[in-house]
């Protein structure tokens, strides 16, 4: 057996990856921008701009030389998510397409739909059943006992931000001594868009981690192991190429993490803040997937996804061109009244998944139902477990915020 592949952090062992966004990129100042959203919903479901720059922001620097326009109404954005004759996901190339590399989500048909088969296969129902058995429950349970005999604890920094990427770390057996740094790369490598520095050093590190590993699994299979069956799967009696599984998982740690830790982390801020509300799902845990469902259209973890039109088209009065950069505003979607009424009201007893957090069509999130799965065992986890739970009233309330990605800084909660 050849050396095991060796994980280099960041050269600059000060820099903070999971708070980068928020301060170094700005965009801890977008709090509730649900009212601003909507108003410019009511103008027109399709701004015409750089709806980042709207609200103050930088541009995106992987695509400061093409038009943008934002689609803002719920059916506009379902449109262009499951229009795919009309609609691609090649604008993802300069930025996805350099972080992950040749990952599904900047594919169109026939390649997408020949490769997601295989790894929506992955992600079947009797394989997330048994890591709802096991593997899930364990690192939730593992992450609780570190702060329930305190009878308080600030939740994003001791557990929401932790349990996915730990799952992640484990499911793809990787060393424990490497989970942290694995854990800190993974959020950097999504910095490009703001960061080329940062996000260009964790994403060479990555491929090359992960190149490493996924050879090392190749020339000795470990019976049983998630990360093995992909590295030797088939599609017709062929492998898959090695850009496309090393692209799998660079971008599984972010895409099974990041939903994971900031949707539960939104559901957990909106329960918090409405005391009645999590009572009720403490009495009557039938109500655990309807506040996630809610939780999750009413502040949507994921704010933008992307398309270009493959010819001009017309959207609202708005032309657009083939490369033109079209963002499409989950949030803004999940809040029309066209969809949802009285949208700007948490209600866990509407508990629809008719939202689009996880979007919409053949492109819909892989892992939707193992991010349900988890936030489902996290949430009954942490209700068994800490009957009190409760807001602390002493700090200060938890809040959403963040534009490209939207979750709470910090939960401070008691349960003594």
């Amino acid at each position: 057996m050849g050396a095991m592949p060796q994980i280099q952090d960041f050269r600059d062992a000060a820099f903070n990856p999971f708070t980068a966004a928020k301060e170094g990129g700005g965009e801890g100042r977008i709090r509730d921008f649900h009212p601003e959203l909507a108003k410019l919903r009511e103008q027109n479901p399709v701004y015409d701009g750089d709806i980042k720059r709207h609200f103050g922001l930088d541009a995106d620097l992987t695509l400061l030389d093409v038009r943008h326009v934002a689609l803002l109404g719920a059916r506009e954005v379902k449109e262009a998510c499951t229009n795919v004759e009309l609609y691609s996901n090649a604008i993802y190339m300069p930025n996805l397409g350099v972080y992950f590399g040749r990952s599904v989500t900047t594919m169109d048909n026939p390649e997408h739909a020949r490769f997601r088969r295989l790894f929506q296969q992955a992600f079947g129902p009797k394989q997330i059943a048994r890591w709802g058995e096991g593997i899930i429950p364990r690192m939730i349970n593992r992450l609780i006992d570190g702060f329930e005999a305190r009878g308080h604890a600030e939740l994003v920094s001791e557990f929401t931000l932790f349990f996915p990427f730990h799952f992640i770390h484990e499911l793809m057996a990787l060393p424990v001594e490497d989970r942290d740094t694995f854990h800190r790369l993974a959020f950097g490598q999504i910095l490009l868009t703001f960061d080329p520095e940062h996000g260009y050093e964790a994403m060479e590190k990555l491929r090359s981690y992960l190149t490493e590993t996924v050879t090392a699994r190749r020339a000795a299979p470990i019976d049983g192991d998630f990360m093995s069956m992909i590295a030797t799967a088939e599609i017709d009696g062929e492998r898959l190429p090695d850009d496309v599984v090393i692209s799998f998982f660079r971008q599984l740690m972010n895409a099974g993490g990041d939903t994971s830790y900031n949707g539960f982390s939104t559901v957990l801020c909106a329960l918090l803040n409405h005391p009645e509300q999590l009572e009720a799902v403490k009495q009557d845990r039938t109500l655990v997937p309807k506040a996630i469902e809610e939780g999750l259209r009413w502040n949507s973890p994921v704010c933008m996804i992307s398309r270009t039109p493959k010819r001009p088209v017309e959207l609202a009065g708005v032309r657009i061109e083939p490369g033109d950069h079209m963002a499409l505003i989950l949030p803004a979607a999940n809040r029309d009244p066209a969809a949802f009424p009285d949208p700007d009201r948490f209600d866990i007893h509407r508990g629809s998944r008719a939202h689009g957090a996880f979007g919409f069509g053949s492109h819909i999130c892989i892992g939707q139902h193992l991010a349900r799965l988890e936030m489902a065992h996290a949430m009954n986890a942490l209700l068994d477990r800490l009957p009190k739970l409760r807001r602390d009233e002493s700090m200060p309330p938890p809040e959403v915020s963040g534009f490209m990605l939207r979750g709470p800084e910090q939960l401070y909660v008691r349960f003594d």
